[in-house]
């Protein structure tokens, strides 16, 4: 039988918050209500909600299986404005740093509120969070403009290229400096893994903010 919270095994009882999970003193809303409409407008801002995890199944209702991008993916609400196969930004918000990943949706919820996402274990862990904690407050991004993110996504393909054995599991903002009139410095931080251990690599980058161009690029082990 399909339960309406397949992927909850973290989540616990209560007579008020029937399926939250409450570790915070002021909590949101609980997963049987949904926020008000004019809270926010889902198609173009940021969203603050919680994230709980899962290992996911083997039948999702978009048809795109949990391994999908290296298993960042997540189940949204079947009543969100978040379609099938979107990407999303989900940063962290419960830990210093705000760790942020990338994730695709590839199922939905029925009776989910749109301001919950459900991420699978990697994705939940990419985020800095052990799985023991159950659930996290988060920033959750639809369909980030890749402008703002080509650095970053420029960078950590360049890591993967650099890093052939590792899987790129999650980047992390650590400046955005103007270094003079015309040019820009920016560094993440990636989180890598490979059979045998966990690493990060700094990706620096200076361009120029007139012709985009790139004046030096450097990645290196923190």
């Amino acid at each position: 039988m399909y339960s309406y919270y397949p992927y909850m095994p973290n989540a616990t009882k209560s007579a008020n918050y029937p399926y939250q999970v409450n570790p915070y003193d002021h909590p949101i809303d609980s997963y049987r209500s949904f926020p008000n409409p004019a809270y926010y407008d889902q198609r173009q801002q940021s969203v603050s909600g919680e994230a709980t995890w899962t290992e996911g199944g083997a039948v999702t209702q978009c048809g795109i299986p949990w391994s999908s991008n290296l298993y960042m993916t997540a189940a949204v609400g079947v009543n969100s404005s978040y379609q099938c196969g979107q990407t999303l930004k989900v940063k962290n918000l419960s830990m210093p740093g705000q760790r942020e990943v990338m994730v695709t949706v590839v199922d939905k919820v029925p009776g989910y509120p749109s301001n919950k996402i459900n991420l699978h274990r990697r994705a939940f862990e990419a985020l800095g969070a052990s799985p023991s904690v159950g659930i996290i407050r988060v920033e959750i991004t639809p369909s980030p403009e890749l402008e703002q993110e080509k650095w970053r996504d420029y960078l950590s393909k360049v890591v993967q290229a650099a890093y052939p054995n590792y899987s790129v599991l999650s980047s992390e903002v650590v400046e955005k400096t103007n270094v003079s009139s015309t040019r820009m410095r920016e560094i993440y931080d990636y989180a890598l893994q490979s059979t045998q251990e966990n690493i990060t690599v700094r990706g620096t980058v200076v361009y120029d903010t007139e012709t985009d161009r790139m004046i030096t690029m450097e990645l290196k082990e923190v």
